[in-house]
């Protein structure tokens, strides 16, 4: 089974590119989570005892880079660029047909949705959290659009609600009325850049390009 791999990692900051089918968190069912297989990681390499403690998280199918912590002392500075917007975090989306705009800002807010446990909705305003993604078509090919995608706040299945939202809902997204996929959810998290936790150097992280969502990186990204 594909874990992931590491791809940046040093005392106190650990970023994996987690592969599509895993959870990060525990939920209570006993199944193998991200955080298992960096705890397995670390002590592979030596590092037994330390316990990595994830920074963010992504739905199961929701493919790309996540952010571990390392280490107690540093892991507030994380927390508070989290909360504080301070990262920058790129996903890459495809959608079925033409985006007819170039760039577009989605502001509505995201709230439960009350009929079905699992979704969440936009909301109209007043109501629900405030939400705010930026959208910009990169490529089209075969049928699909390609977009890249940067979140400013970070809500649960934000991207999701904000692109069905706007009648394009990812491809392989059956939750929300996505086309179907053979490759699944074709969401990733691709990009992000923060500060380091010590050093305060500006780190930009990046994941390999997922083929499974576009087969060639468009030249412009």
């Amino acid at each position: 089974m594909n874990e992931g791999t590491a791809i940046y990692e040093d005392e106190v900051l650990l970023a994996w590119d987690k592969p599509a089918g895993i959870i990060v968190h525990g939920d209570g069912t006993g199944a193998r989570t991200l955080t298992d297989v960096v705890s397995a990681h670390l002590a592979a390499t030596g590092r037994v005892g330390v316990r990595p403690q994830p920074v963010q998280r992504l739905d199961a199918e929701t493919t790309g880079l996540v952010l571990f912590s390392l280490d107690r002392a540093t892991q507030p500075a994380l927390d508070a660029q989290v909360a504080g917007h301070a990262m920058n975090k790129t996903y890459l989306a495809v959608v079925a047909g033409r985006v007819p705009w170039a760039e577009k800002v989605v502001r509505q807010p995201i709230g439960r949705d009350r009929h079905d446990a699992r979704r969440m909705r936009a909301c109209r305003p007043g109501q629900g959290k405030p939400a705010e993604t930026r959208i910009r078509r990169v490529a089209e090919k075969d049928g699909r659009t390609l977009l890249v995608v940067t979140l400013v706040t970070g809500r649960r299945h934000q991207i999701r609600v904000h692109l069905a939202s706007l009648g394009h809902p990812i491809v392989g997204d059956a939750l929300y009325g996505g086309a179907r996929s053979t490759s699944g959810l074709l969401l990733h998290a691709w990009r992000e850049e923060l500060d380091h936790p010590v050093s305060g150097e500006r780190l930009r992280l990046e994941t390999a390009w997922p083929e499974r969502l576009w087969p060639e990186r468009p030249a412009q990204l």
